[in-house]
């Protein structure tokens, strides 16, 4: 499956797939804050879209992803999200974005192949650990910068952005009125690991086998 967005509908055709990150650590946020366990996580490190008869329609994953990934179901009231084409990539072959891509902006790969092929040798470089804030995020996917970045942080973006001719918009409210970050692992959340073997398929609980009746003679 793969989710276009409009870069900016009313003043551009352009438009962007929406690819999952695939986060590693934390992993999977959207995953973790689901209270139906709807998000699976494949052994490979695959963030699943939600399994459409478990999901309840919370939006719990969106607010939870840092990269606005989920998008919502309305006449179905599930979420759908980029899950890496798992139908293609795990027979071996290529999602369909990296796939269907005429310039090759999307490359489907490790690093390593990424490096072994030259995609590097015009000064850019893949980069896998975003901050938003105080919160370090690093994905399964890379984002290509340059050979003088190390990590990627967003909210720093936000503050060095030139709008242009926006520029009289208010200042950003992200800040206001919010208290100071506290880690996960200092506040005792419990985090995911990684599953040795896939989440699905579930197997039912098995039932209770039903109590003898009195009287009842035992064959």
């Amino acid at each position: 499956m793969i989710y276009i967005d409009f870069v900016e509908r009313h003043n551009t055709v352009a438009s962007s797939p929406t690819l999952c990150m695939h986060c590693e650590e934390p992993l999977a946020p959207c995953a973790q804050v689901c209270p139906a366990q709807a998000i699976l996580v494949s052994s490979d490190g695959v963030v699943q879209s939600a399994d459409e008869t478990r999901c309840i329609y919370c939006e719990n994953c969106g607010y939870a992803c840092p990269f606005g990934v989920p998008k919502f179901n309305v006449a179905g009231h599930y979420m759908q999200k980029c899950n890496l084409c798992y139908d293609r990539t795990s027979q071996g072959k290529g999602p369909m974005c990296a796939t269907v891509c005429p310039t090759q902006a999307i490359f489907y790969g490790t690093y390593e192949e990424w490096v072994a092929v030259g995609r590097g040798k015009q000064g850019a470089k893949p980069v896998n650990t975003f901050y938003f804030g105080r919160q370090r995020l690093r994905t399964r996917n890379y984002v290509v910068m340059t050979q003088d970045d190390e990590e990627l942080d967003l909210m720093a973006l936000v503050d060095a952005v030139n709008f242009g001719k926006s520029s009289e918009i208010p200042q950003s409210l992200s800040t206001y009125d919010t208290e100071q970050w506290v880690d996960a692992e200092a506040a005792g959340i419990p985090q995911r690991m990684v599953p040795p073997q896939p989440w699905t398929p579930r197997d039912p609980a098995k039932q209770p086998e039903p109590a003898p009746t009195r009287g009842a003679k035992s064959p």
